[in-house]
């Protein structure tokens, strides 16, 4: 879909161009040379709807003062037809452009075209995409910034999928590897303890939470003692094979109750079973990016930027996390053919980054098909103090936890209110108020507020005319014009958010237009006398609702019909 703003800004650039074609032509610039140059909506309106910076970056091209650049590009340019209602010099040499009435018609008539789909994009061109996030360890539950991971990644996801890329959802289960054996001897010393009681040493590196012991509970009221005098491996793959798949069940419930749907549950496990650990190691040393120390096998990581070389394969046998997360990235590019891969990491994974994408280009993935969104740390606070346990458990809060005290609308709004690489401060008093000072509640109200007009003009059995492009033009008021442009503008946030992999700017965004239908709604009457006015007026409702209703969507709330 091409926007109406973006059809402008061509449009526009199409003017000067041929302006400065012209002015070469007659003498009036000495060079037809054009320099890369900006249109844009300039933040204040009254200067113009848009404005264009080429007499100020042409100055050095065309050797020229920049005022009189302006004067010549403006004396060459024929308005007549165009939908430019004025051209004007501002400053030491901006050209703004005045629209006409047809621009914002045009906005509101696409946004009742489209429906639905009004702000899809198709930058994305259908390029296959994965989004990788959360991918917590199966060991115990999720954990706060799983949650922030979680909102912030499948917003991510639906933006991208807005764009137009062909995009998958995928969970990287790490059924495998040092942290599922520290989950066994977790288990197992717990479940002794029940038979055995102090005599049995937890271990100092193992999972002291208290799911460990429910499990191990669970465990012996299913098979009682039947496992206590059995070898210990055998104890603890039974442990293992009962207590991972229902962490793993628990994973998708607390993610679904969170609207986040995966396309793919990716096992690490399944690698092993592939052999594509070894494999890619095999990959990485016949490219001689490898060395043996002490019997180990070690990445040349130093190669890649990274500040030391890395363990492949230890000395006993047993291949690294590292190793298996080489092979896993491999199995996403080459062997299922994802274009670009994104990862969402907590901000200490960063020192992984330089690394993992060094033995990707190694390994044939393009230095720009993997992505890293690094995600800092989020602080719970409730009355401007730090929140560390839940209210229920007295425990550290989890993801459940918080979706307990917390509206599943609010926690994914509340989520993607700043972008990944910002420390969150979220505000669990403020999540579940119902006032403006929300900004969830904010947005959700602005459409309810719209549903609730709609509903009482269909009460009186008011009949009002079509809204054609004629009856659209009679939007002109300053609120109005505000609150149309700002909907043309949702394409370019797709693109926006897209291109930097950041949904806060979908929020931020949503806010945004629920502002300025508030103040529209304040300033102009929608059940007004004069039918066409109030046609004119009730479309740009609609389109405001509609808005607002894909925005929310994207974010995966609710758009209340009542509030």
């Amino acid at each position: 879909m091409t926007s109406v703003i973006e059809m402008y800004v061509s449009r526009i650039k199409e003017f000067i161009n041929n302006a400065i074609e012209s002015a070469y032509e007659k003498g009036e610039l000495p060079s037809k040379e054009i320099p890369d140059y900006l249109i844009e909506i300039p933040a204040d309106t009254n200067f113009g709807d848009f404005a264009a910076n080429i007499a100020m970056v042409g100055a050095r091209s065309f050797k020229t003062a920049p005022r009189k650049i302006a004067e010549a590009v403006i004396s060459n340019i024929n308005t007549e037809n165009t939908g430019i209602e004025k051209i004007e010099i501002a400053g030491p040499g901006f050209i703004n452009f005045f629209v006409n009435m047809d621009f914002f018609a045009s906005i509101l008539s696409l946004v009742k075209d489209m429906g639905e789909n009004y702000g899809r994009v198709s930058v994305g061109n259908g390029k296959k995409l994965m989004v990788e996030f959360v991918s917590a360890n199966p060991t115990g539950p999720m954990h706060i910034g799983n949650a922030r991971g979680g909102a912030l990644g499948d917003c991510l996801a639906s933006v991208l999928d807005w764009a137009g890329y062909d995009v998958t959802r995928e969970f990287y289960v790490n059924d495998a590897g040092n942290q599922i054996e520290k989950f066994a001897n977790s288990l197992d010393a717990r479940y002794l303890q029940i038979y055995k009681g102090d005599d049995i040493v937890f271990p100092e590196d193992g999972y002291h939470g208290e799911d460990i012991k429910v499990h191990a509970k669970n465990f012996s009221e299913k098979y009682g003692d039947a496992y206590v005098e059995k070898s210990v491996e055998e104890r603890k793959k039974a442990l293992v094979d009962y207590a991972l798949p229902l962490n793993i069940e628990k994973l998708h419930t607390d993610l679904a109750a969170y609207r986040i749907n995966y396309d793919v549950w990716f096992k690490e496990s399944s690698l092993y079973k592939q052999d594509a650990v070894n494999k890619v190691v095999k990959k990485l040393t016949e490219k001689g990016l490898t060395y043996e120390k002490e019997g180990a096998i070690w990445l040349k990581s130093t190669e890649f930027g990274s500040e030391k070389d890395d363990v492949l394969v230890r000395a006993n046998g047993f291949a690294t996390y590292f190793a298996a997360d080489i092979a896993y990235h491999y199995n996403k590019f080459i062997e299922r053919g994802f274009q670009k891969v994104i990862n969402i990491w907590g901000a200490d994974h960063h020192g992984h980054v330089a690394r993992l994408k060094g033995a990707m280009e190694a390994l044939g993935v393009a230095a720009d098909g993997l992505d890293i969104v690094l995600m800092q740390l989020v602080r719970l606070m409730r009355g401007g103090e730090t929140v560390k346990v839940s209210k229920r458990t007295g425990k550290s809060i989890t993801l459940s936890d918080l979706l307990e005290e917390v509206p599943v609308n609010a926690a994914r709004f509340f989520f993607n209110l700043r972008d990944a690489g910002t420390h969150l401060d979220f505000d669990m008093e403020l999540a579940v108020e119902e006032s403006s000072q929300n900004p969830v509640y904010y947005v959700q109200y602005a459409h309810a507020r719209i549903c609730s007009i709609i509903a009482n003009m269909k009460k009186e059995n008011r009949v009002l005319p079509d809204t054609n492009g004629e009856v659209l033009k009679l939007l002109k008021d300053s609120e109005e014009k505000e609150l149309i442009r700002l909907i043309g503008k949702f394409p370019e946030i797709i693109k926006e958010a897209a291109k930097s992999y950041d949904p806060s700017k979908i929020t931020k965004y949503a806010v945004d237009v629920a502002t300025l239908f508030h103040k529209f709604y304040n300033a102009c009457r929608v059940n007004c006398e004069e039918d066409n006015l109030a046609a004119a007026r009730l479309e740009l409702c609609l389109a405001t609702k509609q808005t607002l209703k894909n925005v929310s969507d994207i974010l995966k709330i609710d758009a209340p019909e009542s509030m």
